[in-house]
């Protein structure tokens, strides 16, 4: 296909720029910045986009600069947004986020524009990630996938990881041919470096340079002023700076009164290990933990051990709602959809707070949580994952109608329990 010029307008999610042909039809290109002037070359066209990646940056952005890491060059796909500088990468997100809401979540609340959205910081840049999912080459060396492929790019020092992290990836090697993967994670006030092996632990080499092995090993982080067990086989932030960074901002969202439990009981929905419910919630407050990952489950029997919490072992969509006060969601990428929203909002809980690391589907719940009577009261975007176009969307909403709706469609009284479903 021919080379044609472009202006690069807005970064969008996923990461591309998004362009205009002289026809009008949008580009998503892969490369540029906002405001640039680039050449490029179109890689797929279909009937509504098209998709293309820069040949030449003909005007550059004065948010451009030379990626840090030498793996970009390489081909690594991990950190696909070094050419942006620090400030440039967040503004893009929060830019993101807005549009996000405003196209997906039909939010009109002015908590959406771009210059009330607010900017609860950044994690370090370099070296402060404590996991990390590393493949191997046909050649057994480990690495990471190239953007959108399978090939593995070898790697010998990650920038973003942590110093022990890079320690532990320099023993490991495979068999060649083998498709195994390996999690590593540490913890930075213990030292302790554990892995999880996804496939034959038979084909990694170099496992003996790790201090636990396997989904049930569990390392101790400290978070703030509070120590957490953590299985290898659990989800848990990229880092302790992650970690501190969202408790403070869920906190901040939530409002001290909601978690004091005068409005009711917080529940924790996608609670993992209860890092959110033992960091934000007083010891005497009831608190109800919605998790049904087997291994975050043991680690939050151990880490709420001292509060007045029940651990509720099954999917959210599942949850038999009772009355609460405050919910804190955080789900998986793929956000809540529509059921456990509606199990959700069945316990007509006056706030809510989500925490959404996909703007598209975070922008769904939100839609969905409006309508099921909420509101947005105020949004806000952290960045725990620097150099990539991965973001954390905060969203605090109010319930302002008074009468909810039921597990099984009835409704009831805004303060009533609902009914059994």
């Amino acid at each position: 296909m021919e080379a044609m010029e472009v202006t690069a307008q807005q970064l969008v999610a996923g990461g591309d720029a998004l362009a205009r042909l002289p026809s009008g039809k949008v580009i998503f290109v892969e490369g540029a910045l906002p405001g640039e002037v680039v050449r490029v070359q179109l890689t797929d066209t279909r009937k509504d986009f098209g998709r293309a990646t820069v040949e030449e940056i003909l005007t550059p952005s004065p948010d451009r600069r030379e990626p840090p890491c030498p793996h970009v060059a390489d081909g690594c796909g991990g950190c696909s947004w070094q050419h942006l500088s620090p400030e440039g990468q967040y503004e893009a997100k929060v830019r993101i986020v807005a549009e996000s809401l405003a196209r997906t979540g039909k939010v009109s609340s002015d908590a959406a524009e771009v210059d009330n959205i607010i900017r609860f910081g950044t994690v370090e840049p370099v070296g402060s990630r404590t996991t990390i999912r590393v493949a191997f080459n046909s050649e057994g060396k480990p690495g990471f996938r190239a953007r959108s492929s399978h090939d593995v790019v070898a790697i010998k020092n990650c920038l973003v990881a942590h110093p022990l992290l890079n320690e532990a990836l320099s023993h490991l090697t495979s068999e060649p041919g083998s498709d195994a993967e390996v999690v590593l994670r540490c913890s930075v006030s213990t030292g302790v470096v554990g892995a999880l092996v996804y496939g034959f632990e038979e084909d990694i080499n170099g496992l003996d340079a790790v201090d636990v092995l396997g989904d049930e090993a569990r390392i101790s982080e400290r978070i703030d002023t509070q120590d957490f067990g953590i299985s290898m086989g659990a989800f848990f932030q990229s880092s302790p700076q992650a970690a501190e960074l969202l408790v403070r901002a869920v906190r901040t969202m939530a409002g001290a009164e909601a978690l004091s439990g005068s409005f009711g009981p917080v529940v924790d929905a996608y609670g993992g290990g209860g890092l959110l419910a033992a960091s934000l919630v007083p010891l005497h407050v009831p608190v109800v933990l919605i998790e049904d990952n087997e291994f975050a489950i043991d680690d939050a029997k151990q880490n709420l051990r001292a509060h007045q919490a029940k651990i509720v072992p099954v999917p959210v969509e599942e949850w038999r709602a009772s009355p609460a006060g405050i919910i804190i969601a955080d789900p998986a990428r793929s956000g809540m959809g529509a059921i456990a929203v509606k199990a959700l909002a069945a316990s007509g809980a006056p706030r809510f707070i989500l925490v959404s690391c996909d703007p598209a589907a975070g922008s769904r719940d939100v839609r969905l949580l409006t309508e099921a009577g909420y509101v947005v009261d105020a949004v806000g975007v952290l960045d725990l994952f620097p150099h990539t176009n991965h973001l954390e969307m905060i969203t605090s909403l109010s319930l302002k109608k008074e009468m909810r709706m039921g597990t099984s469609g009835e409704t009831f009284a805004l303060g009533d329990v609902p009914p059994a479903a």
